[in-house]
C-alpha cells in the first residue's frame, strides 16, 4: 500500500484523545478472535508497510512489533476498519500463541450465566452449522498450543503424513457405512472423516471459507448459460 493510501487510511479513522484507534486481531482461517491492542498513527504505518502487526503500548508508552521477541508474529492478511472508523479489523495468519500467556488467545476467560448461554436465549450454537466454526477454532488452538495428551496434538505432531493416512482410513469407513446402509454407522464415520479433514486443512494453513469460496465459483459457474 502506498504512502498515499496510508494516510487516506489514517485520515479515515477517528482517533482518540491519546491518537489511538483500538484494533480487534482475528484468526484469517477459524475466524477466532485473539486479542485486542492499540494502535496509533505510526504502528498503523508500520503495520501497512511491514504486513505484519505493530501496535502502541499504552503501559510501556512505546511501539511493539507484535511477536519481535517470541516470533510469534502476525501476518496481515486483511484490514478493515468500521462504519465509524473507531475500530481496526485485522485478520491474520498466527504463528504460536496470540496470548502472552501462552495461549492461542487472549479471551480464555468465560463469563458464566449470560443470556443465551444457560437456555434463556438463543446462542450462537443454535445456528446450522456453528458447529463447523467451534471445531475449527479448537483445532486451530490445538496446532497452536499442542496440549499434552490430546488426540489432534498427536496428529500434528505426527504430521501430514500420518494424518493423510487418517483421512483414507476414514473415507473407506464412510464407503463401507454407506454400502452396508448403516446410517448411524454412516453418521458416526462421516463424522470422523469431516473431523480429519479439518485437521488436515489446518496443517495446510487452507480454511473453510477458501472451500466454501471453491464450491461458490463451482455452483455459479453451473448456473451460466452454455
Amino acid at each position: 500500500m502506498s504512502l498515499g493510501k496510508q494516510e487516506t487510511v489514517a485520515a479515515a479513522i477517528k482517533w482518540d484523545e491519546a491518537g489511538l484507534v483500538s484494533a480487534i486481531v482475528q484468526d484469517a482461517n477459524s475466524k477466532e478472535v485473539l486479542m485486542m491492542a492499540y494502535m496509533n498513527e505510526e504502528s498503523l504505518s508500520r503495520s501497512i508497510e511491514s504486513g505484519e502487526t505493530w501496535f502502541w503500548s499504552r503501559s510501556r508508552n512505546e511501539l511493539w512489533h507484535k511477536g519481535a521477541t517470541s516470533g510469534h508474529t502476525q501476518r496481515i492478511v486483511s484490514m478493515h476498519y468500521d462504519c465509524d472508523g473507531d475500530t481496526l479489523l485485522l485478520r491474520v495468519e498466527q504463528k504460536g500463541p496470540a496470548c502472552h500467556n501462552g495461549t492461542y488467545s487472549c479471551f480464555t476467560n468465560e463469563v458464566a450465566g449470560v443470556a443465551g448461554t444457560d437456555g434463556s436465549a438463543p446462542a450462537l450454537s443454535s445456528e446450522r452449522f456453528a458447529m463447523l466454526n467451534q471445531l475449527e477454532a479448537v483445532i486451530a488452538q490445538r496446532y497452536t498450543e499442542r496440549p499434552e495428551g490430546a488426540y489432534t496434538t498427536y496428529l500434528f505432531e505426527k504430521g501430514v503424513d500420518k494424518i493423510l493416512k487418517k483421512v483414507g482410513e476414514e473415507s473407506a469407513e464412510v464407503i463401507i457405512a454407506a454400502k452396508n446402509k448403516d446410517n448411524d454407522e454412516l453418521r458416526c464415520e462421516t463424522s470422523d472423516l469431516i473431523f480429519h479433514l479439518m485437521v488436515l486443512l489446518r496443517e495446510r494453513g487452507l480454511s473453510l471459507d477458501e472451500v466454501m469460496a471453491e464450491l461458490g465459483r463451482r455452483h455459479n459457474k453451473s448456473k451460466q448459460p452454455k
